[in-house]
């Protein structure tokens, strides 16, 4: 019987490539050590660059997609031997020394060794709060069509009415579905949407004036604006090294 805690599997990923909904008995964090991942879980879409891992109870319905190539470091934890209450999907900071106990558990370690890494692992993880930006996907199939719609175009400036006639509902019903089904109003789950689609792009090294035009903003001050209100940080301040 293993004595480890924790286990790590690597899987390099081509951009578009992924896995289907599935769950563990394990918890798991999941992590892009490069490149940047999307996890769409319980009705959620969450986009995860290195800096941030996004930590998944055992049991728990998920897929991970990579937007671009990159390489996906799944660790499993042992539910009986884990020290982290955790019942949701959480987002955490995966910080420099996070990100080094990582790989350095990757090496052919002691028992003791390995002990001592593994919770000093499960102490450095940090949930980020609202700094994380989450886009609750609405359940009806016309109001995800135009959510699927915008994820994939965040600078599409059509109006819900040019919308609706693409999925054969009104602007009023699609008001009401994003209201009643994400907790958000068009505008705000847009807003969350196009900054979302931003952190990937970032990730990736793009200037932030670039990015601002490339989801939908007319200026990099606007951009900056919504970030700073959503995630409570400029896209600077987002991905110091200290975040």
């Amino acid at each position: 019987m293993s004595t480890d805690v924790i286990e790590l599997h690597r899987f390099a990923l081509d951009r578009g490539e992924g896995f289907e909904p599935h769950s563990h008995d394990d918890h798991q964090l999941i992590w892009a050590s490069s490149g940047v991942l999307t996890v769409e879980v319980e009705g959620h879409f969450w986009v995860l660059p290195t800096t941030l891992g996004l930590w998944m109870p055992a049991g728990v319905l998920h897929a991970p997609l990579a937007v671009r190539e990159s390489v996906m470091e799944g660790i499993y934890f042992d539910p009986a031997r884990t020290p982290v209450a955790w019942r949701e999907p959480t987002v955490v900071r995966m910080s420099p020394l996070s990100q080094q106990l990582v790989a350095y558990l990757g090496d052919d370690l002691g028992t003791d060794e390995r002990a001592r890494a593994e919770r000093v692992l499960i102490d450095t993880l940090r949930p980020v709060g609202k700094r994380a930006i989450a886009v609750p996907l609405p359940a009806d199939p016309r109001a995800r069509d135009v959510a699927r719609l915008l994820l994939t175009d965040p600078a599409d400036r059509r109006s819900l009415d040019e919308f609706g006639r693409d999925v054969g509902a009104s602007a009023r019903t699609l008001l009401r579905l994003f209201q009643a089904e994400t907790g958000m109003s068009f505008g705000t789950w847009r807003t969350h949407a196009r900054l979302q689609a931003s952190v990937a792009l970032l990730a990736e090294g793009e200037t932030v004036s670039r990015v601002a035009y490339r989801v939908g903003y007319s200026t990099p001050s606007a951009f900056i604006s919504a970030f700073h209100r959503v995630a409570g940080q400029t896209p600077g301040a987002y991905f110091a090294a200290d975040h």
